[in-house]
Parts: structure tokens; C-alpha cells; sequence
């Protein structure tokens, strides 16, 4: 026998169907809760099947749902119970092969223990734990710098309709000591309400790492940007409370980003992989951090061609009869977080250099990947289906870098 439990997952419950073999379900479908009790109940039905399937351990199987599964899935680990993610892709097409138009949780179990007879689907193959938290890490970078990036947005808004000149004091108007300056000034008004000396004072003890002469270069600057000012006298003083509240979010979200860059360094400098992604020219370690953790163990996969899949990047194709088409985009249905990484890491790649300082010949980072695009132009491809072409090449070196642990080297 071949016993086989499919699981539809929702949101703190999972519908339960089981089979011990082709064509023959197990009792009837019933819910189950994601709590101790519930899965109690779980364990116990499976013993029951293992006992009905003379002894075979029933394998299990559910779709990926986002993080619904996960106390599932932990469950099954610490009682070694073999599961299957499927790929709601998969499944749905599965479901959609019936001329009945029926959706409810029991048919959707039924159907994955059917669609377990019908393909060649293959045991999940755990995550370190190490990478798996790599991976927590950088996906949580990427949604407080996404926040982060609109709530500077807003602020730049409101720096327009409150204090316009100040935007030009300070080289960055987002470093920490120019926040720190906006909220102790946070108008023109403010800054002409005290002394030079004042203001430099105040500035230098905003950044004790930079000279006295630079703290009153700034605090001159400072003083002039004011006297510019179109809005001498503020009208609402909503914008300037607003103001102050987004100074003091953004602070706190480049406090909270520099924690999580430290944190996943530590963490990422302990794996392998890392360093040899790193050898890369044009991947950094934000680059490096993201792919790894978005790939995993590279053993997962079988040849180049699975990780490029993974990664979204493989053309579509559609063909019917005598027509085939011409345009072939890519499919996008993989990690869009590795797709991301990966275009970043060409674009930084193919770019420019500085030039040597004995010739005016320009170097570019990476310049097997800078030739392989410059080919692909003069093919006449346009510059995103170039790009592309980039990264396709540059992911199967990250395959057979990973497979054969060895370093890049830039042939010159």
C-alpha cells in the first residue's frame, strides 16, 4: 500500500482527507485545528492510517500557503512524518482537470491525495535552520527599507512646504546628524533665533567624529539656507509637528535597519557560501546575503536549469498548431526576491569602474559578464532582454560555484 493524507490549509485550521492506496480513501474528511489539541487528533489519525496501510507510514501533502502551514509542517518534523509542498500552480491545475465546477475544502484535500497517484511528486527537502533565519533576516530588511523609503518620501514633502533651503546643508539630507539637526531647527524661524556660535555648538555635538571648522562651515550654511527661506513665518503648524514625527521615524528605522545589516553579517559569515558569492564582482553582501538565503542549499537542486526556474527567469513558451510565438517572456514564477538580487547584481556588474591610473582604458566590475552583455547588444537585443540574458549566465555560475565550492575568477 501506499497511504497518502492531503491537507487544505487555511487559516488556523486544515481540512483532512486520507487514502490508504490509488482509489481508496480512508473514512470521511473532517477539520482539524492548529493547536496542540487539534494536532493531538492529527497524530492520532495517522497512527490510524499506518495501522489500516499494514504498517506503511503515510506520506503527506498540502500546499505552500505562505506561513498558514507552518505550525503544521513543525509538527510533522518533530514526528518524522514524511511531507509533500505542492505548488498551488500545480494543485489548482489539478482541481480544474474535473468538468464539476465545485470549490470546498474537503474536495480540495481529495484532490491532493489524487494528484499524489497522478505525478511524481518528491518529499520536501529541508532548510538549515541557518539559512532559513538568513533568509527571516533579509526579507525583513527589505520591508522596513520599503517603509523606510516612503516615510522619507513624506518627509521630503513636508521639508518642501516647511524649510525648502535645507536641503542643500548637509552632502545627504538623510544622514543622522542632518535628522538630528532638522528636528532641533526644524524651521528658518528656528535657526534665525540663535547665535552662530549656537548653532555650531549644537552641530558639533550632534557629530563629535568631524572637526570644529566643519561643525561652523555647516552651522554658516545653516544660517544662509534660513535667510534664503521663502517661509519665514509657518502657517500651519501641523506640517511642523509632522514634521518632527517623521525625523523621528526615519531615525528609528535606520537605527533598526544598521541592527538587522549587523545581525545578518554575523550570521551570514559563518556560511560558506557567502564568501564565494561574494568573490563575484558586482555582488556585495546585501546581494550575497539575499541570494543565498532565497536559494538555500544548492543541493535542492538538480542541474542549473531547476534554479533558473526557481528564480523565475526561464522564457515562457507557447506553441499551438502553426503558430509559435515570437515574444517569449519570462515566466516569473519563482522567488521575485532572488529575481531582484540577481538583476541588481548585473546591473552593479556590467556598470563602469573607475579608470586605471596609468591609462584611460575604463575597467567594468565584472568583465566576462560586461562582454557577454555588450554581446548580446550588438546582437541587437534590447537593453531588459540583455539584462536578462545576464542574469541567466550569472546564476548558472552561482550553481556551479555553489556545486563545486570554488571561488570566481576573473580571467583577464
Amino acid at each position: 500500500m501506499n497511504p497518502v493524507i492531503g491537507l487544505d490549509v487555511s487559516k488556523g485550521e486544515s481540512q483532512v482527507q486520507a487514502f490508504l492506496d490509488r482509489g481508496k480513501p480512508y473514512r470521511k474528511s473532517f477539520s482539524i485545528t492548529h493547536d496542540l489539541k487539534g494536532l493531538g487528533c492529527f497524530l492520532e489519525f495517522l497512527q490510524d492510517v499506518e495501522k489500516a496501510a499494514d504498517g506503511h507510514q503515510p506520506s503527506v501533502v498540502l500546499e505552500s500557503t505562505g506561513h498558514y502551514h507552518i505550525p503544521v509542517i513543525q509538527f510533522l518534523e518533530e514526528q518524522n512524518y514524511v511531507y509533500i509542498i505542492v505548488n498551488p500552480l500545480i494543485s489548482h491545475r489539478a482541481k480544474s482537470s474535473s468538468l464539476r465546477k465545485v470549490k470546498t475544502d474537503a474536495i480540495d484535500a481529495y484532490h491532493l491525495c489524487e494528484l499524489f497517484y497522478k505525478e511524481e511528486l518528491e518529499p520536501y527537502k529541508k532548510r538549515g535552520v541557518q539559512l532559513l533565519n538568513l533568509r527571516n533576516l533579509t526579507r525583513q530588511q527589505e520591508s522596513i527599507a520599503e517603509i523606510s523609503a516612503k516615510t522619507k518620501m513624506q518627509l521630503h514633502s513636508l521639508i518642501d512646504q516647511v524649510f525648502p533651503e535645507y536641503r542643500g546643508v548637509y552632502g545627504s539630507l538623510y544622514s543622522k546628524v542632518s535628522l538630528l539637526t532638522l528636528l532641533a531647527f526644524p524651521t528658518s524661524k528656528a535657526v534665525l533665533s540663535v547665535c552662530e556660535k549656537e548653532l555650531t555648538d549644537k552641530i558639533a555635538s550632534l557629530c563629535t567624529s568631524r572637526s570644529e571648522s566643519w561643525a561652523k562651515e555647516k552651522a554658516q550654511k545653516l544660517r544662509e539656507a534660513a535667510l534664503r527661506d521663502p517661509f519665514q513665518n509657518n502657517l500651519y503648524d501641523s506640517h511642523i509637528f509632522n514634521l518632527e514625527i517623521l525625523v523621528k521615524i526615519v531615525l528609528q528605522y535606520q537605527e533598526h535597519l544598521s541592527n538587522i545589516a549587523d545581525e545578518i553579517d554575523a550570521l551570514a559569515s559563518e556560511i560558506e557560501e557567502y564568501e564565494i558569492l561574494q568573490s563575484i564582482p558586482g555582488v556585495g553582501e546585501k546581494i550575497a546575503a539575499t541570494i543565498i538565503s532565497e536559494i538555500g542549499e544548492i543541493d535542492r537542486f538538480n542541474d542549473a536549469k531547476k534554479l533558473v526556474a526557481f528564480a523565475g527567469i526561464d522564457p515562457s513558451v507557447y506553441s499551438s498548431g502553426k503558430f509559435t510565438a515570437s515574444v517569449n517572456r519570462i515566466t516569473k514564477r519563482g522567488s521575485c526576491r532572488l529575481r531582484h538580487a540577481l538583476y541588481m547584481a548585473v546591473q552593479s556588474g556590467i556598470r563602469d569602474s573607475r579608470k586605471k591610473k596609468t591609462t584611460d582604458e575604463i575597467i567594468p566590475r565584472n568583465r566576462r559578464l560586461r562582454e557577454f552583455y555588450d554581446k548580446k547588444r550588438e546582437e541587437g537585443k534590447p537593453f531588459r532582454v540583455a539584462i536578462i540574458a545576464c542574469v541567466n549566465k550569472l546564476l548558472h555560475w552561482i550553481y556551479a560555484l555553489l556545486k563545486s565550492r570554488t571561488t570566481f575568477q576573473d580571467i583577464a
